[in-house]
């Protein structure tokens, strides 16, 4: 027997979620479907950090806002940050930003991803959006005008719209025939909670080391001087450092971030993520469309994967509903290449910048390092060029949904 309906949605992670609860009033029949369970975990605010955390901009927070996320965020936990501090390991150069700048009390805030979920399915669960945990996706192929979904169990569900949020491996690209660009970073991400012995000052610190980008993310329990980590380095470094005991991995975390906040004193259970860049060559077809990781990964230098991922949520759901009221048919290809073509350069210049200032840090030879040193120091001494850069990272400029804006 078939499940119907107008729009299936694979994936209920963070986006995917944010599309569904942004077109829960459209009159749409939304299937939501994951291959985990989706409920509410008991939080307990004194509780362990989750290691895996986004650094959301004000946009982010305005889409989860108007979704009815963000009071479910802030009654678990946040950390917002005002200031950023960058500087070379390697040089002299550094530069630091400030919400002041542009006069916003906050440049964004650090949420557990598990925070961000558990605050969307809240509402979700009241939503009327029909929820299918526990249902994994193995086959997938075009029945006449709709897509036919085939799941482990046998069950099968057919749409004329299926939207990709199911994450950077995701099954509907794969089993789509959607192809891709991708390359290895050829670095790991080593990502856990620490504490330190200095207060983070509600800032985001980042050092750029001979092997590659270390993040100091704020985070607020018992005051100030947890922080989240995101360290990239090198496979063989990577698993030298995950072999260390607390003390050893700590005591090299603190030489690498230059003892900024003092000695680093204890650190929850690390991950170790490898790193690689993956962009949909297109992001629609016929019936489909893909969000999210499922369209993009980038390099978490400046954890802006999560914001693009909202976006991507919010324009679709507001290029759907604007041709559902003109009675477009919401498969039609020409309608999806609206939000192709609203997303796509969006997210490929954020993907350039992050790659060029990656390429730039990761630079030997000597000019280079001068240039990126002056250039950070000339910047620095620019506060309308730094005051722009700020305005981008708020998401106050832009081709923006309506989702997101102010």
């Amino acid at each position: 027997m078939e499940l119907r309906a107008d729009l299936i949605i694979v994936g209920a992670g963070m986006v995917g979620s944010a599309l569904a609860l942004a077109l829960k009033d459209s009159g749409l029949d939304i299937l939501l479907i994951d291959g985990s369970p989706l409920s509410v975990k008991p939080f307990d605010p004194a509780g362990a950090f989750e290691p895996r955390v986004s650094a959301l901009s004000a946009a982010s927070q305005r889409i989860l806002l108007r979704l009815g996320a963000w009071p479910g965020v802030l009654a678990r936990r946040s950390s917002p940050y005002s200031d950023m501090h960058v500087w070379d390991g390697s040089g002299t150069g550094q530069i630091h930003f400030s919400a002041s700048s542009v006069h916003a009390d906050v440049l964004g805030h650090i949420v557990e991803n598990r925070v961000i979920q558990d605050a969307l399915m809240e509402p979700l669960h009241d939503s009327g959006i029909g929820l299918m945990p526990g249902a994994r996706l193995e086959r997938m192929r075009r029945s006449g005008d709709d897509w036919l979904l085939t799941l482990v169990d046998g069950r099968e569900l057919r749409a004329p719209l299926v939207v990709a949020a199911d994450g950077a491996n995701s099954a509907v690209r794969r089993l789509a025939g959607c192809a891709t660009r991708e390359w290895d970073y050829l670095h790991h991400a080593i990502v856990t909670s620490v504490r330190c012995a200095e207060p983070h000052q509600r800032t985001a610190w980042q050092r750029f080391t001979d092997d590659g980008p270390l993040a100091f993310l704020p985070l607020e329990r018992d005051g100030e001087h947890w922080c989240s980590i995101v360290w990239s380095v090198t496979p063989a470094e990577a698993e030298r450092l995950m072999a260390l005991d607390d003390a050893g991995f700590c005591s090299e975390l603190g030489r690498a971030f230059e003892w900024r906040l003092g000695d680093v004193l204890g650190a929850d259970p690390r991950l170790c993520i490898p790193l690689r860049q993956r962009h949909a060559k297109r992001y629609v077809e016929e019936g489909l469309a893909l969000i999210g990781d499922a369209a993009h990964t980038i390099h978490p230098l400046a954890g802006q994967g999560v914001n693009l991922g909202f976006l991507d949520a919010a324009v679709l759901a507001e290029v759907l509903q604007h041709a559902a009221g003109r009675g477009e048919r919401l498969a039609d290809e020409r309608v999806l290449g609206r939000f192709e073509r609203r997303r796509m350069p969006h997210n490929l210049a954020m993907m350039a910048a992050m790659e060029g200032f990656e390429r730039l840090f990761q630079a030997d030879p000597l000019p280079l390092r001068w240039l990126r040193n002056s250039g950070l120091k000339w910047v620095d001494g620019m506060p309308e060029a730094k005051a722009l850069f700020v305005r981008q990272a708020l998401g106050l400029s832009g081709d923006l949904p309506d989702l997101a804006r102010a």
